[in-house]
């Protein structure tokens, strides 16, 4: 199945949403609660088939495939589970958008992504009630390279809430069409490229299909002009633009940015485990180590010191003088957590109050040992987070010899590198791989506000059946909840 377009030439509205994929929200670190859009001009639409021009003067034109839906009749004020019936049909669409210009349109993206010809559409459309809209899938192709596959299963915010939602104020009429947003894969199209989406229901009887919308992308040779705001590009926006660092041949952005470390500290350290577990890591916890002060709170990349047990003859060769664990005090950088390698000997500390003070004095967000602290008291009342396995008053040469700093370690049965992402609360520490960490914060702050509602409807007095995790009609109560 694959209909002739039906839209009219200038529909009324084109409404697109910012984030309503999963991946796509892992991708940019941020999981919204509530979908939030923009409007695209009547003008912007284009048929497959149709040349797009990368405005002169510009680098960074960026394709987004995506599904379109084609209202089909009016909905002003409808209900989430009655949003789809208003639906006509789908498509596909491609949400194109000029990085260089969004500096401009902050949110809005008028001008960014508003160009004629930045609505590619169709070339055919699936009827609605030919579908389920959560078995739709979404391809993009780029020379014939795949780029973008996902499915409707894994959208934030469903069809039908998206109608729901954007009706409570607005009438929506026959013919508007609504871009529901973009998973991970979006990148950068050049002069010369050929991008191809395709929406289908591969499940469906007859396997109903768009067709492949169609979009050749050439170089405009018309001036900009210079009586508005110009092109302006910087890595970041490269980035965002491309979809990776690497990508877009720049240096990466640290992985714990300032964002990521508020994020995390507002997230538990069980929440974190569940995610990371997800995602097939079982053995991030480290084992043994409590906070010295309950409530502590501590996230930071690692920084490593490794002790091997004590022989004599190595003591009297690496213990002394400026050894593995005074360079590592005092390299520590502002910010970062010092995890200890000490094979949990409880025995003796690895720790005391003047180096413990030193690393607090450069900034250090906390101090992490699976051994034990001398000093405890003046420890904790540094207010310095650490974590330790045990207090204990002899000094690290009772049991250790401070080797090496900057390794991988060996901390309470968990493997930690340097640059790896702790988090730690009363319940302990996690330790999360750098190139996860947005992706398991995004999906944990989702998860805590699911347990939010679940927690709120257990006060109520309802079992946990379909509710705990969430699933039928209490994820569709859940959704409304959110709104």
């Amino acid at each position: 199945m694959n209909t002739e377009l039906s839209i009219p030439a200038r529909p009324g509205k084109v409404i697109a949403v910012h984030l309503n994929y999963r991946s796509r929200a892992r991708q940019r670190g941020r999981t919204p609660r509530q979908p939030s859009y923009f409007l695209k001009p009547a003008t912007s639409l284009a048929r497959s088939g149709t040349p797009v021009e990368r405005p002169a003067g510009t680098e960074l034109l960026a394709f987004e495939g995506e599904i379109a839906l084609v209202l089909g009749r009016t909905a002003h004020r409808v209900r989430p589970e009655e949003g789809w019936s208003h639906v006509a049909a789908v498509t596909a669409a491609n949400d194109l958008g000029v990085y260089d210009l969004r500096h401009a349109d902050q949110g809005s993206n008028l001008r960014a992504k508003g160009a004629d010809g930045f609505t590619p559409i169709g070339p055919g459309e699936i009827p609605a009630d030919a579908v389920d809209p959560g078995a739709l899938r979404l391809r993009t192709w780029v020379n014939g390279r795949p780029a973008q596959q996902a499915t409707t299963d894994e959208l934030l915010f469903s069809f039908g809430r998206l109608v729901a939602d954007l009706s409570r104020l607005s009438t929506l009429e026959p013919g508007d069409i609504i871009l529901t947003g973009t998973p991970a894969g979006a990148s950068v199209a050049q002069p010369g490229d050929l991008v191809e989406v395709e929406v289908d229901a591969p499940d469906a009887p007859g396997a109903p299909t768009s067709g492949r919308l169609v979009t050749p992308v050439v170089e405009s040779t018309v001036p900009l002009g210079d009586h508005g705001a110009q092109p302006h590009v910087d890595d970041r926006q490269r980035i965002e633009a491309w979809g990776s660092a690497e990508a877009a041949g720049v240096a990466p952005e640290p992985a714990l940015t300032d964002a990521i470390r508020e994020g995390l500290a507002t997230v538990a350290v069980a929440t974190l485990s569940v995610q990371l577990r997800k995602r097939g890591i079982d053995n991030a916890g480290i084992d043994g180590p409590r906070p010295l002060t309950p409530g502590t709170r501590l996230v930071g990349p690692a920084r490593t010191l490794r002790y091997l047990p004590l022989r004599e003859d190595l003591f009297a060769a690496h213990g002394g003088g400026f050894n593995a664990q005074k360079r590592a005090i005092d390299s520590v950088e502002a910010g970062e957590v010092l995890v200890m390698e000490a094979r949990g000997e409880r025995t003796a500390g690895t720790i005391g109050d003047i180096l413990a003070l030193r690393a607090h004095t450069r900034g250090a967000a906390g101090i992490v040992t699976d051994g034990g602290v001398r000093d405890s008291a003046a420890v904790a009342g540094i207010g310095l987070p650490v974590y330790a396995g045990a207090q204990h008053p002899a000094v690290l040469g009772r049991r250790h010899v401070p080797w090496e700093t900057d390794t991988a370690i060996a901390c309470g049965n968990t493997t930690v590198r340097p640059g790896d992402i702790l988090v730690g609360d009363d319940d302990g520490i996690i330790v999360i791989p750098p190139h996860l960490v947005a992706e398991v914060l995004a999906d944990a702050v989702e998860q805590e506000r699911q347990e939010e509602f679940i927690a709120e409807q257990v006060r109520a007095g309802h079992g946990v059946e379909g509710l705990y995790p969430l699933s039928g009609p209490w994820l569709d109560a859940y959704q409304a909840w959110e709104e």
